[in-house]
């Protein structure tokens, strides 16, 4: 069946008289919150972890690469398991394993059993946050969306600059002689109030004639994104093996063979995971383009720029958390000024300008990190993290309007879907290479003293290549429309559309 026959069932607007939704508001908002703030709080422990469990670099690579690898790959069939079973039922499914899976991280005996865990919350995620949006649609009539949505961006903003303080004053508390382990444990209470309150107030939903799940599509994108990343992690430490090339050229072999699949059951039975359609429309294939390259760039610059502080300029964890609020900051006021104001006027150039401020940001860093060496202090990085965070700012906000404005409306669920997921699977491979841009430079003993200044070196590397990530957006930008936010006949409305590969939801009593 196709997804055109599922967009024309329409469904009747929810009531609004029922006050519960409001409380199930706050519980797929807090569960969001939880996500975004896990992604964050990780790498602000990284150094603690390392240092205390004794991790590898590629296990610490692991840690945030594997939890955003199983996040991208379960996504969009997370979207079509809510479809299929109710999003209500999957969602507390998804909150009730991410928070067993946070346990067995905060308990972990070994970094072995805590890349594991990660894993683990990471394909929790992908069933929980699949479904925010979606109960959001299904239980607010569309009057009152843009409140909501409204209010779901102040929720991403805080989860931006709250991830890595909490992290920090988590780590640096010591909770009854914790360590790093109670920024995992603290999901614990917030998850179990979620899962009681959740099972109460959200109503349930299914769409009409739910898709088809396409586990053989899933599993080839997570071959082809291990055969990937596996040998790019762990390569510089084994010495870059023959296997470890054999692997990655097989990789591309999988994602070949992964496009004849969904290609052969999209004409089959009309449920592939990816509908490749979608790429016929320009705006579309080179926003995807866009995200993917984006996510690289930012799983390279969070982790190397945690590593650098902590354990390069020896800083404390809370001294690095309370550096980035310049950074978190200039992200959350750009975002709102991009999306309220500048695009509207000026379209497609806000976001090519967003590529160039970053890319200054990211150069005007390189500048100071190489002049005042270990002796640079957080007052001196506000300039160059304020620039940044602008940049970024300009295009996270519009960025997702404007690559789905020219998709025609039955197929927004699983673009919206796709999009989401590229960008995780881009963050993971970013978090892959920075064994190459980072660790590349870096000798493999060092003496204490020769620490300082390699993690520098490294540092001032691994933004050079940052800063070349963004000038390859600026140039894939030209491919968006002009105007992203005015929608053309028959394309995606953002509003109207549920994300992650959702489709119009039934309310079931």
């Amino acid at each position: 069946m196709h997804s055109t026959d599922i967009a024309h069932a329409r469904t009747p607007e929810p009531a609004t008289g029922d006050r519960r939704r409001w409380f199930a508001l706050a519980i797929v908002m807090t569960a969001a919150f939880m996500d975004l703030v896990d992604v964050t709080i990780v790498n602000i422990a990284v150094p603690s972890i390392q240092r205390d469990e004794g991790a590898t670099f590629s296990q610490i690579q692991w840690i945030t690469a594997g939890y955003a690898l199983a996040f991208a790959a379960g996504l969009v069939t997370g979207g079509r398991l809510g479809d299929i079973h109710g999003r209500k039922r999957v969602f507390l499914v998804g909150i009730g394993g991410f928070t067993v899976a946070s346990a067995l991280c905060g308990l972990a005996v070994n970094p072995e059993m805590l890349v594991a865990s990660r894993i683990l919350q990471g394909a929790m995620a992908a069933l929980m946050v699949p479904q925010v949006l979606s109960i959001v649609h299904a239980t607010f009539p569309a009057h009152e969306r843009g409140k909501v949505f409204g209010l779901f961006g102040a929720i991403v903003g805080l989860g931006a600059v709250s991830g890595p303080l909490l992290g920090a004053l988590l780590t640096e508390g010591n909770l009854f002689g914790l360590e790093w382990r109670p920024i995992f444990l603290i999901n614990l209470p917030v998850g179990v109030a979620a899962l009681v309150l959740g099972s109460r107030f959200i109503t349930e939903s299914k769409a009409p004639r739910a898709l088809k799940l396409d586990l053989p599509g899933v599993a080839l994108v997570t071959l082809a994104l291990l055969m990937l990343l596996y040998p790019l992690t762990r390569g510089r430490e084994l010495g870059w093996p023959v296997w470890g090339y054999v692997s990655m050229a097989g990789a591309l072999v999988v994602f070949a063979a992964l496009v004849a699949y969904e290609r052969a059951k999209g004409a089959r039975d009309g449920s592939p995971l990816i509908e490749l359609s979608l790429f016929r429309v320009k705006s579309f294939a080179a926003g995807i383009a866009v995200q993917t390259v984006f996510g690289v760039g930012l799983g390279v610059f969070f982790l190397v720029w945690t590593l650098y502080m902590q354990i390069g300029l020896g800083w404390s964890a809370l001294r690095a958390g309370l550096t980035g609020v310049p950074f978190s900051v200039a992200v959350s006021v750009a975002a709102g000024m991009s999306v309220q104001q500048l695009v509207p006027r000026f379209g497609r150039k806000v976001l090519q300008a967003g590529a160039l401020v970053m890319a200054a940001g990211v150069l005007i860093y390189l500048a100071e990190a190489e002049r005042y060496g270990l002796g640079i202090t957080s007052w001196q990085m506000a300039l160059p993290l304020v620039v940044m965070g602008a940049g970024m700012g300009l295009i996270v906000a519009p960025l997702t309007d404007a690559v789905l404005s020219e998709v025609p409306r039955e197929h927004a669920g699983s673009a919206s879907g796709l999009i989401n997921t590229v960008q995780q699977m881009g963050h993971a491979l970013g978090l892959g290479l920075v064994s190459v841009v980072f660790f590349g430079v870096i000798d493999e003993r060092l003496a204490p003293a020769e620490v300082g200044p390699a993690f520098v070196d490294g540092f001032t590397h691994a933004l050079g290549w940052v800063a070349a990530v963004l000038g390859a957006i600026f140039l894939l930008m030209f491919a968006l429309p002009k105007r992203p936010a005015q929608h053309v006949e028959g394309a995606a409305d953002a509003e109207e559309a549920p994300t992650a590969g959702e489709k119009e939801p039934e309310l079931v009593p």
